[in-house]
């Protein structure tokens, strides 16, 4: 039992709340460089700590870490895949996966909370994070690149398919392991 008071409980959740979104923030700008250059996308690994983001984090902090994430790149930290930043980054042809993150990070953090953390139900909530992610970020793609479906699918999801399959599984495993460590910090998904 705790011999805080109420008040101190909330700033030391808040403060544990801060420092995970600014760790999956910075996790995320590593994972983003470790790619592998392809026309237009690059494939990294940026979606695993965005899957983690969401299952760790939940509904409320995943999206956060994710928006910080974002924000750091648009002022000009190179967080963004191969050290880029800027708006022009941000507003340009992948802009849209990386705001695809956030709601990835949301989808994933809304799902584990209704569905629970079993193994199968953490991949399917990862599955449908990534396909929202590639609902928008493809939208967005063929919009500023003015390309038609068939081939903005061809530069932006169907080469993506196997690593995010391999990630999502990753994500799941590490999440399930991750859970209880976090618990015993303290830590309540929001």
């Amino acid at each position: 039992m705790s011999d805080l008071t109420p008040s101190a409980q909330k700033l030391r959740q808040n403060t544990k709340a801060l420092t995970l979104c600014a760790l999956f923030a910075a996790l995320t700008a590593v994972c983003s460089q470790f790619q592998i250059a392809i026309p237009f996308v690059p494939i990294n690994l940026a979606l695993l700590s965005v899957h983690l983001a969401g299952a760790l984090l939940g509904p409320k902090y995943g999206p956060v870490s994710m928006a910080v994430y974002a924000l750091m790149g648009l002022i000009g930290v190179p967080v963004f895949a191969g050290f880029g930043s800027g708006p022009g980054v941000l507003f340009g042809k992948t802009g849209g996966y990386i705001v695809g993150y956030i709601l990835c990070a949301l989808t994933v953090g809304l799902l584990t909370r209704l569905w629970g953390d079993r193994f199968s139900l953490l991949c399917a909530a990862m599955a449908l994070g990534v396909l929202l992610c590639y609902l928008f970020g493809t939208l967005w793609f063929m919009a500023v690149a003015g390309l038609d479906l068939f081939t903005s699918l061809g530069y932006c999801v169907f080469p993506f398919l196997p690593g995010d399959a391999v990630k999502i599984l990753l994500a799941s495993l590490l999440a399930k392991r991750l859970r209880g460590p976090l618990a015993r910090a303290g830590w309540t998904p929001a």
